[in-house]
């Protein structure tokens, strides 16, 4: 076998299997030099150009997006590349792509995805004994719960430990209000920030303006935190969590950004 054979073999982890890194197709390279923006073709959108063309998403449609501020935010994705063009470092290029290729043509399934998520809300089920946990999460949590009664009529039941608990009609249907005039870019970032947290509350309280993307973080993984002071931090488990942060962030400056668009 010559080296340049070698060469060519995948790489191997030590077992009789090529490493996960190796079975990857390789990044495509970057061909462009250019990056701006355009009006797109409809009032208020954007389109994102390379050397003057359009960009399309996978599915070969415009990459149109509402507002300035985002446009220009994912054309800053495209020019940080460098050699390749590398998605998992444009997550705001990513949560465009899927609403205009996924979510705007199921609408309501993706509405009843993150009401679904709602009747069994990461906020409505708290610790049965560590009463430091109890109190963090009541600090976290029940001022979103509150928000949720006073401001759109949802009134959930709470449960100790895993036991599930049928939330009242009543409080679904308040969030599927909240949710359903959302355009397609909103509705993708609340579906992420909701499947990143399982809680639609603390998404849906986000696109209301009644509690910062800090806060939300915080309120998210206030069990995880306290797991970390009592067991110390898992380099992998910390790693995965990074990886959450940034698809998280991408998702509230989209909500950021279209914030005028449908929200209360």
């Amino acid at each position: 076998m010559s080296r340049d054979d070698k060469d060519r073999l995948p790489e191997h982890d030590g077992s009789n299997r090529p490493t996960r890194e190796a079975m990857r197709p390789p990044l495509p390279k970057k061909f462009y030099k250019t990056v701006d923006t355009a009006p797109g073709r409809a009032p208020g959108y954007f389109q994102i150009r390379l050397d003057g063309r359009s960009v399309k998403t996978p599915k070969r449609r415009a990459l149109e997006v509402p507002g300035a501020e985002l446009a220009d935010a994912i054309a800053a994705e495209w020019q940080a590349q460098s050699t390749v063009i590398n998605p998992a470092t444009m997550p705001l290029t990513r949560i465009a792509n899927t609403a205009i290729d996924a979510v705007a043509d199921t609408m309501d399934d993706v509405r009843a995805d993150v009401v679904a998520y709602s009747g069994s809300d990461l906020l409505c089920y708290r610790a049965e004994a560590q009463q430091q946990l109890i109190e963090r999460q009541a600090a976290a949590w029940d001022p979103v719960l509150t928000w949720a009664q006073k401001a759109v009529g949802a009134r959930f039941i709470l449960s100790q430990g895993v036991m599930p608990v049928k939330q009242p009609d009543r409080a679904l249907a308040a969030i599927a209000g909240v949710v359903a005039p959302l355009d397609p870019f909103q509705l993708s970032a609340v579906h992420v920030l909701t499947t990143l947290t399982g809680s639609a509350l603390l998404a849906v309280a986000f696109a209301s303006k009644a509690i910062s993307a800090d806060a939300l973080w915080a309120a998210a993984h206030v069990d995880e935190d306290w797991q970390i002071e009592l067991w110390g931090a898992d380099e992998e488990a910390a790693e995965r969590r990074e990886v959450r942060r940034i698809e998280f962030n991408a998702a509230c400056q989209i909500l950021e950004f279209v914030s005028s668009r449908g929200v209360r």
